[in-house]
């Protein structure tokens, strides 16, 4: 398989992949999977000091593509303030090997999302961030304690709507070139897959909660 099914058209000009075209998907449900499989998003934006390409940790709740970080952080004061982001997160799944050196490719599912940042504030400021938790450990936000006041002034929390955006993803094998198909040399992927390890405690005297011995169990 080396096409993608483009469910809708892209949603604006900017967000039209014209690049391999035909392995867009500007479907909300493939935008979902992407972002949810995802722990951490790459922020591009610009601001005095020129343009920059931030790392951070990232969540989905409902419509909006969710960060935070100190307030002090100069990518959430920029955000912040209204400037355009462009915000990416990539999965990679394996390395293509071709017959030829040209037409090697790799596996990948990719997601592009533009727009203007909004602030999150009150309640569900707080609500985020248990969201963020839940998204790492399901039940984890009912154990572990809650940010105090204090800590939740010192943070800020900003959401992106995911209303402008673009898929792109390649699966499958190698595209040869017909002249190369007879060449005798090996062909084919080499798969990436992110692994869930045992969980190493910092905690031996408490048992294992049920989110935590599951995570180790898959990670198995």
């Amino acid at each position: 398989m080396d096409e993608v099914n483009q469910k809708t058209g892209p949603l604006s000009e900017r967000a039209r992949v014209r690049r391999e075209a035909h392995r867009a998907d500007y479907d909300r449900t493939m935008l979902d999977a992407i972002v949810d499989a995802a722990y951490v998003c790459h922020v591009a934006f610009t601001d005095a000091r020129g343009t920059h390409c931030i790392p951070t940790a990232c969540w989905r709740q409902g419509d909006y593509l969710y960060l935070h970080g100190s307030n002090g952080s100069q990518m959430l004061k920029a955000a912040a303030s209204g400037v355009q982001v462009c915000v990416t997160v990539t999965h990679l799944d394996g390395l293509v090997l071709a017959r030829s050196t040209f037409n090697h490719s790799m596996n990948y599912r990719t997601a592009v999302i533009y727009g203007v940042c909004e602030t999150v504030t009150g309640e569900h400021k707080a609500e985020s961030l248990d969201a963020l938790v839940e998204h790492i450990a399901r039940g984890r936000s009912h154990e572990a304690r809650r940010g105090n006041p204090k800590e939740l002034a010192a943070t800020t929390v900003l959401r992106l709507p995911l209303t402008e955006f673009a898929c792109k993803i390649r699966a499958g094998g190698p595209n040869d070139d017909e002249d190369d198909l007879d060449l005798p040399v090996w062909a084919g992927v080499l798969p990436f897959e992110l692994a869930q390890r045992p969980a190493i405690a910092d905690t031996p005297q408490i048992d294992e909660p049920v989110y935590v011995a599951k995570w180790a169990k898959d990670g198995n």
